[in-house]
């Protein structure tokens, strides 16, 4: 099928909406959308995986009502619950949300037979059951949801002073929780690779933050928009990102040598169907740009001292009363005087005093350290900015956490948590916030006003705090990496984490936090638990498994340049000397010592992780100073 035609308006079904899930009325879809072959029960593990199986309609039709109401089953090995679904006791249980949006997922590679139109797979989202318990993401954001809406509605229902400063002036209907989040990625030509100068240079010289897009990766990005509205997705904005290079023209006039950053927009939802769209839309970006010749990534860092991708993500609380009113809950009646009301301050002060525990869900790959890095726009420090005064918003890009606001929509204000990356697992990153937001709410709100919360989250080091710590700061309006020194950071904002090892050990160093994410039954200690050995799990089984083999072929690749013949100064000989150093200490054992990547190897097979993790630091500082060497090294040679 040509690429065109995947826009054309043939009647495909795209969305089945939450409220058409009937028995009967699928029976009806199913007949008249005979391209409809395959259905696939969606769940995702506590890592993000999703599964997905091809079902064929007749089977499903065969005995419709018991598949929608009992699923299908795996086992254990297939999804990532680890000290959950055990060797002896593996069943796992795949049922169907029968409240939520479900997607046609077409492969327009395929047509069928017996319509011409490409060959469709109903996927729905699900829940992944294990001995009567839902353990699966989804399952505990369904949880973090209901906890918050209820943890509000109480809150708000008989506090006449809260009602007053929020302006609520009839009974509550309903809260609702609402979420966005925005995709970056690199897209690019196959085997292309440019250097780290390119890039860099390209990035600096801004060459293509927000330039126009051109030929086939407009093409891909427009498609995108447009299939993303056939799927009710609401897209707002695809631009290009900071990061690439410009694409050359070949004799045919084809743009080749592409390596662009792009970003993709589209509107808030419910917390679920954020998460779910977000997975669609990946699939959707995959699936467009494979098919025009383009590779993508997600990855947070593809290229090291190269602007990465992000994945902010937006959290906002309104409700909706009995008199038709939508009044958002963060707003502050006296706007002029006061950032936000006295919930919305508490909820933001949960989430800073607690990011600890949050911090193992947003960064749990080497990837994402990769980000996390100073002088890239990448949040490092525990710290939120609200804006110079109430009435101008802030527009702080270094701190962990924003409030958003825009003075003529008051239903816009909202926070921006800016760490999250494109494979973070959303719905565990929402679900663990929303627990913190809890406790910041339920610490607060009903003992201490608007005024008093909005100075402590204000206070300076080393002042006194009824719920922050005592020593630190949680709230700068100037740029954190220029307004302070590394040692100032640490020792007011909390010293980060340098690898995912040690961001997992977190539930360890701060167990006593742990009951809040498990207050109500939302995580429970065998999905924390679970999640950790996972998370550090993929952590060890990358690190010896691809970043060392890397490793091992770049420094490899690092060769002499110069002979004696040539005419070659003193300088190259001390730099290659240097290098052969580091090329040394790093991969090259002797009988007296191993290197850098054999320790690093021995310490993950001996599961003496803490090692592993200290060892990858002093890693990644050589590799850096090494690479950085062979770069000096090869550009004064003739």
């Amino acid at each position: 099928m040509e690429i065109v035609n995947v826009l054309k308006n043939d009647g495909l079904l795209f969305t089945l909406k939450k409220g058409t899930h009937d028995i009967n009325e699928l029976k009806e879809i199913f007949e008249k959308h005979s391209e409809i072959k395959f259905v696939s029960l969606v769940g995702y593990d506590l890592r993000g995986n999703a599964t997905d199986e091809k079902i064929p309609v007749k089977a499903v039709l065969d005995d419709i009502e018991n598949f929608f109401a009992s699923g299908v089953q795996t086992d254990g090995s297939s999804v990532e619950l680890i000290g959950i679904a055990s060797l002896n006791n593996a069943k796992v249980t795949i049922i169907p949300d029968m409240d939520c949006d479900w997607f046609v997922d077409y492969n327009f590679n395929l047509l069928s037979d017996d319509s011409g139109k490409p060959v469709g797979t109903l996927r729905i989202p699900a829940f992944l059951v294990h001995n009567d318990e839902v353990v699966c993401s989804r399952g505990v954001l369904k949880r973090a949801i209901d906890n918050l809406q209820n943890n509000i509605f109480d809150k708000i229902k008989n506090n006449k002073e809260l009602k007053e400063e929020i302006g609520i002036d009839s009974e509550i209907k309903e809260i609702n929780i609402t979420a966005a989040t925005e995709l970056e990625f690199y897209v690019k030509t196959p085997q292309e690779n440019y250097t780290i100068k390119e890039l860099s240079t390209s990035q600096i010289l801004k060459e293509q933050y927000w330039k126009r897009t051109e030929g086939i990766v407009r093409s891909a990005m427009e498609t995108c928009l447009l299939l993303m509205e056939r799927y009710g997705f609401e897209p707002e904005m695809g631009h290009k990102e900071v990061g690439g290079v410009k694409p050359m023209l070949n004799h045919d006039g084809d743009r080749t040598h592409i390596m662009e950053q792009l970003e993709i927009d589209w509107k808030y939802s419910d917390p679920m169907q954020t998460a779910d769209n977000l997975y669609v839309v990946k699939d959707l970006v995959l699936d467009v740009f494979n098919r025009f010749g383009l590779e993508v990534t997600f990855d947070s860092k593809p290229v090291d001292k190269v602007a990465g991708s992000g994945e902010h993500t937006h959290i906002g609380v309104s409700a909706k009363l009995e008199n038709g009113k939508r009044i958002n809950l963060f707003n502050h009646v006296q706007k002029e005087k006061y950032y936000m009301s006295s919930l919305g301050f508490a909820s933001l002060a949960g989430i800073l005093n607690n990011y600890e525990i949050i911090n193992p869900f947003v960064a749990s790959t080497t990837d994402a350290f990769n980000r996390l890095k100073p002088g890239f726009e990448a949040p490092v420090c525990i710290v939120t900015s609200l804006g110079k005064s109430p009435s101008i918003p802030s527009r702080n890009r270094s701190i962990l956490i924003g409030l958003l606001k825009d003075e003529k929509n008051p239903m816009q204000t909202r926070f921006e948590l800016r760490a999250t990356c494109p494979n973070s697992n959303l719905y565990l990153v929402l679900s663990s916030v929303y627990q913190c937001m809890v406790d910041g709410i339920n610490f607060y709100v009903g003992n201490y006003d608007v005024e008093f919360i909005q100075n402590e989250l204000s206070k300076k080091p080393d002042e006194d705090a009824k719920y922050l710590r005592k020593e630190r700061a949680y709230r700068s309006e100037e740029n954190v990496f220029e307004e302070y020194t590394q040692e100032e950071r640490n020792k007011i904002f909390s010293i980060p984490p340098n690898t995912a090892y040690e961001n997992m050990m977190a539930f360890e160093k701060y167990s006593e936090k742990l009951t809040i994410l498990t207050q109500n039954g939302v995580f429970t200690d065998k999905i924390i638990n679970s999640y950790k050995i996972a998370s550090i799990e993929y952590w060890a089984k990358e690190l010896v498994g691809r970043i060392v083999v890397k490793n091992r072929e770049n420094l490899r690749n690092m060769t002499i340049l110069h002979t004696a013949q040539e005419d070659i100064a003193d300088l190259d000989v001390v730099n290659w000397k240097k290098i052969q150093n580091l090329k040394t200490k790093l991969m090259k054992d002797t009988v007296d010592k191993k290197s850098l990547f054999t320790q690093i190897d021995d310490a993950i097979e001996q599961k003496n992780y803490e090692m592993a993790s200290n060892l990858q630091i002093e890693m990644v500082n050589l590799f850096s100073e090494v690479r950085d060497l062979y770069s000096n090294y090869q550009r004064n040679i003739f």
